[in-house]
């Protein structure tokens, strides 16, 4: 058969872009302006005190650099480096001699955030990052032949890239597969743990991971069913909690989310491990500085401070604990229930 005579590969059907509904499309994969590099539609979305689709805005960023002080030479790590604003922040501080190591156990986000600080210039020499949560921290330095860190930030909170991707289930803002889990690729999402769960261990769990005052009550209601969707778990909290009023009701629903969110991820056993392992990971004189979002996180973080401060293992801490400005959580309301606080090595 002659070259003529062949048949032409059929022509490819034209699929048209998704349409962007209105101004402020609801639906996270009809976001695409917000994904994408239309900096209007990013402008107005930030003026509007929102965040960006798949994008974060870093919490607290000069109050972090004030209490750490990174300077030029320096070794730091970001135990979550998430979106990368707090990392790009220091990495310009600690310039041209310096080198930060970039933690983060989300396999989806992770090659994003090391492309984009790529892309702003920063090479192998000067940033490295590791798959790992913040746990893994002196097995890495040991990796990396680093016998301490000048500067140390954790941001313990869930990222907005999290929170705002339906397809995760952090959030019951959208309807979603109930997972919740850091790493998709390790443990079992929260559909699997309320499926097997007892109810007496699940009160326990909502008692433990976020002072739920309706634990028992929601225990029996919750433990061993089957739930799909973040929607399908929200709607079983109502039913089982029908006096509550709508606003409190809505509370509720936050604190089982955020217990189930702690347990599939085991947050408090990693948070536990980094606290007990820090002195290590400091040089003398070392700074670090944490991040949290609710009291069960701050509360370990104060304890072990203050211990460490009276035994002479941290030859300062921080006396209060830092907020953001009322202008920043106006301009960011993500950033209104988070708690800074930091600590400096001694020198001995």
């Amino acid at each position: 058969m002659s070259e003529e005579n062949l048949p032409s590969e059929p022509p490819v059907p034209h699929k048209r872009r998704v349409r962007y509904r209105g101004k402020n499309p609801r639906r996270f994969e009809e976001k695409y302006k917000e994904h994408g590099s239309d900096t209007a539609t990013i402008a107005k979305v930030v003026a509007a005190g929102k965040t960006p689709a798949g994008t974060h805005r870093p919490i607290m960023v000069a109050e972090i650099i004030e209490v750490l002080a990174p300077q030029p030479g320096n070794l730091a790590v970001d135990c979550t480096l998430g979106y990368g604003g707090h990392a790009q922040e220091i990495l310009t501080k600690i310039l041209p001699d310096g080198k930060l190591l970039g933690l983060d156990q989300d396999p989806i986000e992770l090659p994003k955030t090391e492309a984009r600080l790529r892309a702003q210039g920063f090479s192998d020499n000067v940033f490295s990052t590791h798959r790992s949560n913040f746990a893994g921290l002196p097995q890495i330095l040991a990796a990396q032949e680093i016998a301490g860190a000048d500067v140390i930030l954790a941001d313990l909170g869930v990222s907005s890239m999290q929170i705002d991707d339906p397809a995760r289930g952090f959030s019951v803002k959208f309807s979603g597969p109930l997972d919740m889990r850091m790493n998709p690729q390790r443990g079992q999402p929260v559909s699997a743990l309320l499926k097997k769960i007892q109810p007496a261990a699940l009160a326990q769990l909502l008692m433990q991971n976020a002072d739920e005052p309706k634990a028992v009550q929601l225990g029996s209601a919750l433990a061993g069913k089957s739930f799909a969707t973040t929607h399908e778990l929200a709607e079983a909290i109502r039913a089982a909690l029908p006096h509550v009023p709508k606003e409190e009701c809505h509370l509720n629903i936050r604190r089982v989310f955020q217990a189930l969110r702690i347990a599939v991820n085991d947050e408090f056993s990693a948070l536990d491990n980094l606290l007990r392992n820090l002195p290590a990971c400091l040089k003398p004189g070392g700074r670090v500085a944490i991040l949290t979002f609710h009291s069960g996180e701050d509360r370990r973080v104060k304890k072990a401070f203050i211990n460490g401060h009276e035994t002479g293992i941290y030859s300062a801490i921080s006396q209060d604990i830092i907020r953001a400005t009322p202008e920043e959580q106006r301009a960011n309301p993500r950033s209104a229930p988070a708690k800074l606080r930091w600590a400096r090595r001694a020198n001995v």
